[in-house]
């Protein structure tokens, strides 16, 4: 009797597993096989793309700073489009600002098919965001790095000028700027005027010095800095974790400002390890070729924190496929909502990292096997942080332009909002 019961229990579940299986919703292969990895990037659908209108400034607000011996004051179009000097060093990684304006110069089709993400159209009537090709990262480094030299009155002038201009646009005056780009990557960049911008879509490389009113996620876009040690192109090693004979490298300047003072405290704890390169040193030619030697030789790579919680350092490690460690409690890190860090970088927090060996016993402890993963992802997300001219399929500008196409719902939501309230942010005072 119970024997009966038993089978035509046993009939009946092997009649449901064998149905669930055949219309597909039990996969038996996942009881038996371990799941690969999920990709760090997520693809993306082809959606039409991001209409932007280009003010057309004098030379003087952007590439007028790269050939100063010019006195052409006309807008620069493709058929002059300068290249980026070569011999510039550390300038190059504030550079944001010349590729995103490069993207929307270039009048070339989508290269080889590939579709663009921004498109620069002629007619503001038509135009989705409104960017401003203004350089003042390059406006800082140029005339006011010294923060007190008399030169800096010309970036603060050009600042000035440029609010006026804007200030007459009616499509500043009908958005109240909301829907207009600025690239602002240098945390000194438009420093005299950057409160009169606060609604713009800024593009930050962090928002470390800045409170939230003035820069914040939810309006504003999270830019890398522009690496500036060469692409590891050909690495095709066959055991790349042994290939990498240094555990832990670090190359850079370690005495910084607010949390950049963990750089210190991190020599002092990183001393003492055969397996660990940590020194100090400065950005010159020389120097950041012997970092890109250090980096490719590296199976992990030390990001602390600088003077703001991010520094170029962290996008030099990905194009040279070295695993970031990242110490840096504050940071953001960009197009965060399509690619999964966690899948190629490690994280610690100041806590963990300054506290003696725990940091390295956990490298020294890493799986082979998940380190060789994480190169295997750094090598597939690298392109995501190239930036060039004309500009490729999912690099970095036009990663950049998606992310801004993202923000512009809710920012055409504030405008239409703004545009009837009787009692202006009363929402926010509930």
């Amino acid at each position: 009797m119970y024997g009966k019961v038993i089978l035509t229990f046993i009939f009946v579940l092997l009649l449901l597993i064998s149905y669930s299986i055949f219309i597909g919703t039990l996969d038996i292969r996942s009881y038996f096989f371990l799941k690969a990895s999920p990709p760090a990037t997520c693809p993306q659908p082809d959606d039409p793309p991001l209409r932007v209108f280009m003010y057309d400034l004098p030379r003087r607000f952007n590439v007028g700073m790269i050939n100063r011996r010019s006195t052409e004051e006309a807008p620069v179009t493709a058929s002059d489009w300068p290249p980026w000097p070569e011999n510039w060093g550390l300038k190059k990684q504030h550079s944001v600002e010349y590729w995103m304006m490069g993207s929307l110069i270039h009048e070339g089709g989508d290269e080889d098919g590939e579709r663009r993400e921004a498109v620069r159209v002629l007619d503001p009537e038509v135009a989705d965001a409104f960017f401003v090709p203004f350089f003042s990262s390059l406006s800082f480094n140029t005339h006011g790095h010294n923060m007190t030299d008399p030169k800096t009155e010309v970036d603060r002038r050009l600042q000035i000028d440029l609010m006026e201009l804007l200030r007459k646009s009616k499509y500043w005056q009908r958005s109240g700027g909301r829907d207009h780009v600025f690239p602002m990557t240098h945390p000194n960049a438009f420093r005299f005027l950057r409160n009169q911008v606060n609604e713009s879509i800024q593009v930050v490389v962090d928002f470390g010095r800045y409170p939230k009113g003035m820069s914040n996620l939810d309006k504003d876009v999270v830019s890398p800095y522009v690496h500036v040690v060469d692409s590891f192109t050909d690495d095709e090693a066959q055991d790349p974790y042994e290939s990498r004979s240094t555990l832990l490298f670090f190359r850079g300047r370690t005495f910084r400002k607010s949390e950049g003072i963990v750089r210190a405290k991190l020599a002092k704890i990183l001393t003492g390890y055969d397996d660990v390169h940590y020194e100090r040193s400065v950005a010159t030619e020389e120097n950041i070729k012997m970092s890109s030697t250090g980096m490719r030789s590296s199976k992990f790579c030390l990001h602390p924190a600088g003077d703001t919680p991010s520094s170029c350092r962290l996008f030099d490690a990905i194009v040279s496929h070295c695993v970031p460690v990242i110490v840096s409690d504050q940071i953001e890190l960009p197009f965060e909502d399509e690619i999964d860090y966690s899948q190629f970088s490690l994280f610690f927090s100041f806590k963990e990292a300054l506290q003696p060996d725990y940091m390295i016993n956990q490298l020294r402890n890493f799986p082979k096997e998940r380190w060789t993963e994480m190169w295997r992802q750094l090598k597939n997300v690298s392109h995501h942080y190239e930036f060039q001219y004309p500009p490729k399929r999912e690099d970095s500008v036009n990663m950049l332009w998606r992310q801004i196409k993202h923000k512009l719902p809710e920012i055409r939501l504030s405008v239409h909002r703004s545009r009837r309230l009787k009692i202006p942010d009363w929402w926010h005072k509930r």
